[in-house]
């Protein structure tokens, strides 16, 4: 049976991203850096809209602002183009370009769970929000984990990771501060059919 993580990284009021910011918030340290290279080896599951980002960033194409990648950047976008990936969509075409890609156009609740069930390989997300929360919906999601940068976007922050969630209860496994300044917490989730004292009215 796989594991299957939906992995985030946000500002401290829940944002995937924010205009004028640079990557990692301007905010990414030795330690933290340190610790995304000794991750485990994994399939990373996501939609269309990431792999258009993320593959045009392992192309060489620079976010809004940047003129080009550091060299840990570089080296982290090299890990994910060995890595395999699995995109689910509706809108890409065959074949993809990013090496290491399989297209799925099937249900992706039904197909990461009959990947879950005849597979042993650790899977994680990457971005892809629409996807984490079926996901999380389903049942399907064995850790959760936030990566929080000490930055709150109230004014230009984007993605809101959270909005469209149901309610889930979240029992710690684990948790990390990077750098004096970045909080790593993990969890086991559950997801709530009603408010823990009581049904809503």
């Amino acid at each position: 049976m796989s594991e299957l993580l939906v992995d985030f990284i946000t500002s401290l009021d829940g944002c995937a991203s924010a205009r004028g910011w640079p990557g990692l918030w301007g905010l990414d340290g030795p330690e933290y850096l340190a610790w995304l290279g000794e991750q485990p080896k994994a399939t990373y599951l996501m939609g269309a809209n990431t792999y258009r980002l993320m593959s045009g960033f392992a192309a060489g194409r620079a976010p809004d602002g940047q003129d080009e990648f550091r060299p840990e950047e570089e080296a982290s976008f090299d890990a994910l183009t060995q890595a395999p990936k699995v995109v689910f969509s509706s809108s890409l075409e065959e074949p993809l370009t990013w090496a290491n890609a399989t297209l799925v156009r099937d249900d992706a609740v039904e197909a990461v769970r009959a990947m879950k069930s005849s597979g042993s390989e650790f899977l994680s997300t990457i971005g892809s929000l629409s996807l984490c929360r079926s996901l999380l919906r389903a049942g399907l999601v064995d850790r959760f984990r936030v990566v929080m940068f000490p930055v709150i976007t109230g004014a230009t922050g984007e993605e809101r990771i959270y909005d469209g969630y149901p309610d889930v209860a979240l029992d710690m496994i684990g948790h990390r501060t990077f750098d004096g300044r970045i909080q790593l917490v993990e969890y086991k989730p559950r997801v709530l059919d009603h408010p823990p004292l009581g049904t809503p009215e």
